[in-house]
């Protein structure tokens, strides 16, 4: 899907990239180098201050308490879904032009969720479609593939499920977005039974947990991003 330059979805994708570890904190740590000339005191705390906190946000140690922090769902039990008459389950992004699927296919978060669930190019919702009936068996009843946010995936999920008559299902997502993607189709008027996948995140038990990793910063980026839709989302309601 194109977009323009203007377009609210693009401009987020751009803050998103330039406000979250490990690019806001790098730009940051350059801010403070081209400024110690002129304030070596300040630009001296800016970028050993970033390098820091880029170095402590790596650590699976910290990464775990921050996505701890994130977790308000218990794990699903199916004996309280009963009277659920459907899954609904979150996109969590693609992978664009993989060359080994001859084109889009489902990054990790979205291909966990897939397979919880059940057990520019195509849509993200078109490509969860192919996956669940191709390789897990599964038919789709439903497909909302006009959504770009999990906002208007509430919205537009829920007028397909009312129009069905559906006002409870049983919502896939990631423990650490579960609290806002229950809240959005809340909003929508449609009542979710939680069903966690990805978690839980275990207490640091190895000296590994306290060394930098890709995983961690990882966590961290997943945390934080989680942590600031949460606090925009309480502002503008």
């Amino acid at each position: 899907m194109e977009m323009s330059l203007l377009d609210p979805i693009w401009v987020k994708a751009v803050f998103k990239a330039l406000l979250l570890p490990p690019t806001g904190l790098i730009l940051v740590a350059l801010l403070g180098l081209s400024l110690y000339r002129r304030f070596p005191r300040t630009g001296r705390a800016m970028a050993w201050g970033s390098v820091l906190l880029l170095f402590v946000l790596s650590m699976p140690a910290v990464s775990g308490a921050l996505l701890r922090g994130l977790e308000t769902a218990p794990a699903f039990d199916i004996a309280h879904a009963a009277d659920a008459r459907a899954i609904v389950i979150i996109g969590g992004g693609k992978r664009r032009h993989a060359a080994e699927y001859g084109g889009d296919t489902l990054g990790t978060l979205t291909l966990e969720r897939v397979r919880y669930g059940v057990d520019g190019g195509e849509t993200e919702a078109k490509l969860m479609q192919e996956a669940l009936e191709r390789e897990f068996g599964q038919q789709v009843q439903w497909l909302e593939a006009r959504s770009r946010t999990t906002h208007e995936n509430a919205l537009r999920s829920a007028e397909i499920l009312r129009a069905a008559g559906i006002r409870r299902v049983i919502l896939v997502a990631h423990y650490f977005d579960m609290r806002r993607a229950t809240a959005e189709f809340t909003d929508a008027q449609i009542d979710t039974i939680p069903a966690p996948t990805g978690g839980s995140f275990e207490h640091p038990d190895s000296v590994l947990d306290f060394l930098p990793s890709m995983s961690g910063l990882r966590g961290s980026y997943y945390a934080l991003y989680e942590i600031s839709a949460n606090i925009v989302r309480a502002i503008w309601h």
